[in-house]
């Protein structure tokens, strides 16, 4: 079977592995991964043919742009082309899409015409899923984007999966009308990596030159677009520890930091400090560690939740995603969260301390099948019929 996946990341770079690990439970189908935001260097299972549109990404503000300064006026008109020519080319028996109709509202000027053609008979028919995460950001118009929601899911998805656990959280909690849509919407639990298990940590471990009874924080910031206090503090922190532990740091900071700030953090770094933008085996490194701090992002929290290993997180506050997230985990058991006040070196010595002092906390179970669970989902139904696509 073939399938075509539509991911764009445009800040952060979660989607991008959430959807690496849906595409590594449909490793017997041929995979097409259309991407278009920044380039980044992420291995892909090797049935994963990778496509990448002209780059699309957004400031701070949430303006499109592209990576060579043209506005993204000029750009859409070859993004649009490519994928057309690319779906024609490709005939894919499945096309999921990563976050729209629920997200992404700008790109809909490429992704409309491909779902218009595909119910008008002008494309191979195929079914198409939406594939969202757990929480979704505040809109300034919920009642229009709500309706806006529903009528393009009703009239050109076969169903919404919704990778979530729904004891944790559900949709419903942040689209505030789940009646109105008309297809399946299946909870497919949170996408995970595989766990590590303890022979790889202590071969890890090992191979990077630890000692027994040193202590190796991994710090991490998503993209690396948001987190630059959270690293900077965690720097200085280091340097208060470092007469009362041995305390390495192994720090990532996503790729999309700016190269002045990663060169600032690279001079303040001690010689017990790592400072990366990223690393092929930073699952391995996490799972090494014994206290991650970190942002809040879906990806990050997964990556926690598989290691179960103690956490600190400090959410980024621009919307409500990365909060709510924390603070659900965090009655779960999972990690705990620093306020903006726990930026402060003093005071995040105190919480590392703490935490590397204290037992191991209960935990509440989660799902975290969901890659395998969307993957049998998608395999399960037979082609459907040319035209008009329902929900079953």
């Amino acid at each position: 079977m073939r399938i075509l996946i539509y991911c764009q990341h445009v800040w952060g770079v979660g989607h991008l592995f959430r959807i690496r690990e849906i595409c590594r439970e449909l490793a017997s189908h041929d995979l097409v991964l259309v991407t278009g935001g920044p380039r980044v260097n992420v291995p892909l299972p090797d049935h994963v043919r990778q496509f990448h549109l002209p780059t699309l990404q957004a400031d701070t503000s949430g303006k499109l742009f592209s990576d060579d300064g043209r506005p993204a006026k000029q750009i859409w008109p070859e993004r649009i082309d490519q994928l057309i020519d690319l779906f024609r080319r490709e005939a894919p028996d499945r096309f999921l899409i990563e976050l729209y109709p629920l997200g992404r509202t700008a790109f809909r000027r490429e992704l409309d015409p491909i779902l218009t053609a595909l119910q008008e008979g002008r494309l191979p028919p195929c079914r198409v899923y939406c594939s969202v995460r757990d929480i979704l950001v505040e809109k300034s118009d919920p009642e229009a984007y709500t309706q806006r929601v529903q009528a393009t899911l009703n009239r050109w998805f076969d169903a919404l999966l919704v990778h979530a656990d729904p004891t944790i959280i559900r949709l419903d909690e942040t689209f505030p009308n789940m009646a109105g849509i008309n297809i399946p919407v299946v909870y497919t639990g949170y996408v995970a990596p595989p766990p590590t298990f303890m022979e790889e940590r202590t071969a890890f471990r090992r191979n990077i030159g630890l000692a027994a009874d040193d202590k190796l924080v991994v710090v991490s910031a998503g993209g690396g677009k948001s987190g630059y206090p959270l690293l900077e503090t965690v720097l200085a922190t280091q340097a208060l520890l470092a007469d009362r532990m041995r305390l390495k740091v192994a720090m990532f900071t996503g790729p999309f930091l700016d190269a002045r700030r990663f060169e600032a953090l690279e001079t303040a770094a001690g010689p017990e400090v790592m400072v990366r933008r990223f690393a092929s085996d930073f699952k391995s490194w996490l799972a090494s560690a014994d206290l991650s701090i970190s942002m809040a992002g879906y990806n990050t929290c997964m990556n926690l939740l598989t290691a179960r290993l103690p956490a600190l997180v400090w959410p980024f506050n621009g919307d409500r995603e990365q909060p709510l997230r924390a603070a659900r985990l965090a009655e779960q058991g999972w990690l705990s969260t620093l306020t903006a006040a726990d930026l402060d070196p003093a005071r995040l010595a105190v919480r590392i301390q703490t935490v590397l002092a204290s037992p191991p906390r209960p935990r509440a179970p989660v799902d975290l099948d969901g890659a395998g669970r969307t993957a049998r989902y998608i395999e399960a139904y037979s082609q459907p019929q040319s035209g008009w696509r329902g929900g079953t």
